[in-house]
């Protein structure tokens, strides 16, 4: 199922350097003051980990796709993954809830590639028609569907199916398993996986759009 991963040289910064452990710290009290703010909108209460990023970026296989859709971005971490995983010429938009969250990636994200939006996921198709922006190859979700109202959960689902490409990818970690109840309508059954070296261990759900 796992893709190889090929990485590719970057031209363009993502995220500031600095120190690693002070990078995780920051990002983990950033993480930790977003959950305490909403934990209805924030799925946890540390990013995710280096594995979880490394098994999205194979299972969303971001170093084919053209057009790459992140949903809940979060500190950023999983997007300065994605973006070093994407080729030079493909495109990233990310959708982010928080308006805290939005504000530290639209200062510390310097890439040219890189899109953000401040808003609901259900709001996907109107983002991408606003920015000219293609069918996605890929979606990688992290909003929690399992705090979501219902109603939100299946807008949500409902937009992503309909946008994604034909054989596009949509890939969701999740620590309980409900965005399946909302997708699977859609997309059919998952390619479901754990990883455990995360905290705390999530489940990662990819489903493939049939047609081509």
């Amino acid at each position: 199922m796992n893709q190889p991963h090929v990485e590719r040289p970057m031209s363009h910064p993502t995220l500031p350097a600095g120190p690693l452990n002070f990078r995780q710290l920051r990002d983990n009290y950033q993480f930790l003051r977003g959950f305490v703010r909403n934990p209805a909108r924030v799925g946890s209460i540390v990013p995710s980990s280096h594995q979880l990023e490394q098994r999205l970026v194979q299972l969303a296989r971001l170093g084919e796709a053209r057009m790459v859709v992140e949903l809940g971005p979060g500190t950023g971490g999983t997007t300065a993954a994605f973006l070093q995983a994407m080729s030079p010429t493909a495109q990233l938009l990310a959708i982010e809830l928080d308006s805290e969250f939005h504000q530290r990636l639209d200062a510390a994200m310097h890439d040219p590639r890189f899109n953000l939006e401040l808003g609901s996921a259900e709001r996907l198709a109107e983002f991408l028609a606003a920015r000219w922006l293609p069918a996605p190859d890929a979606i990688v979700s992290g909003i929690p569907f399992s705090t979501m109202a219902p109603e939100v959960s299946d807008r949500v689902a409902a937009t992503v199916a309909r946008v994604l490409r034909p054989g596009g990818r949509f890939v969701a970690y999740q620590v309980r398993a409900h965005v399946a109840d909302f997708m699977s309508p859609y997309l059919g059954q998952p390619e479901t996986c754990w990883e455990f070296m995360n905290v705390p261990p999530v489940r990662v759900f990819t489903w493939v759009k049939p047609g081509r």
